[in-house]
């Protein structure tokens, strides 16, 4: 039967969903689209994920080798629509590129999008918390490591303790138990640190934030948690309940901070 043409006239939302928030993720990630899809994504809330090649191990040099690869990953994120926020999903990444770099590489292919890094959400997750004085653990071997805490030394933060597990690929540090990492986390967190950040978006440390404040009676920021929390807020829309995710969920956004 050859089908007719429909002549009822048909009218046509602005978008298909509210908010949109572009994610570019490491080839290798495993873990934060789940959280993205736990703490983020909602009837307001639409997730567009591309990927950009990666190569372990989780050095600085193969770190830096995505830089010009994240123009081309962002164009692909609905082309010529706009976006509310993009989130470049690698804290190490981000570090060792630097972050004003990574704004620049996705800002060429999307003009005028807020873009949020993990460091940088952190630092500004920490700050809401008024924590200067941090316990920092990665899953990172020492000289990723080290890069990481020179970038909140450089930011103003005190380092009362720096803890990493020697883990050189990010496959392996998504696969670390929840129950470990509540361990490892309690042990990394000097009894004189006002916060604990445990860096890494490979890690499944969002699901264990509000354990290990429970043990630690301190706020928790995660890679992770952070950079959902500032997608949130750049979207305006505040955090469903019941999401366990600890403290910093309980903050606002400040967009102008």
């Amino acid at each position: 039967m050859i089908p007719s043409l429909l002549s009822l006239p048909l009218v046509f939302d602005a978008r298909a969903i509210e908010k949109r928030i572009g994610l570019i993720l490491l080839s290798t990630d495993h873990s934060t689209e789940a959280d993205f899809a736990r703490l983020v994504a909602g009837p307001r809330i639409g997730l567009f994920a591309t990927r950009v090649e990666y190569a372990n191990p989780v050095t600085p040099e193969n770190l830096r080798r995505m830089e010009p690869r994240l123009g081309a990953a962002a164009a692909l994120l609905l082309p010529d629509e706009p976006l509310d926020a993009i989130l470049f999903s690698c804290t190490s990444a981000s570090v060792a590129i630097g972050d004003a770099a990574v704004e620049a590489a996705i800002a060429a292919a999307k003009p005028g999008v807020p873009i949020v890094t993990p460091p940088g959400a952190a630092v500004r997750a920490l700050a809401q918390f008024g924590a200067r004085r941090i316990s920092l653990l990665t899953p990172y071997t020492v000289e990723t490591t080290a890069g990481m805490a020179d970038y909140f030394e450089a930011r103003g933060f005190d380092l009362a303790s720096v803890t990493c597990l020697g883990l050189e690929d990010d496959r392996e540090m998504a696969r670390i138990a929840p129950a470990s990492l509540v361990e490892a986390a309690v042990a990394a967190t000097d009894p004189q640190a006002e916060a604990l950040f445990v860096s890494c978006t490979a890690l499944r440390s969002a699901l264990i934030a509000a354990d290990v404040e429970a043990r630690i009676g301190r706020p928790v920021v995660t890679s992770n948690q952070a950079t959902a929390w500032a997608c949130l807020g750049l979207c305006g829309v505040a955090p469903a309940t019941g999401l366990n995710a600890g403290r910093l969920f309980d903050l606002p956004f400040r967009p102008g901070a």
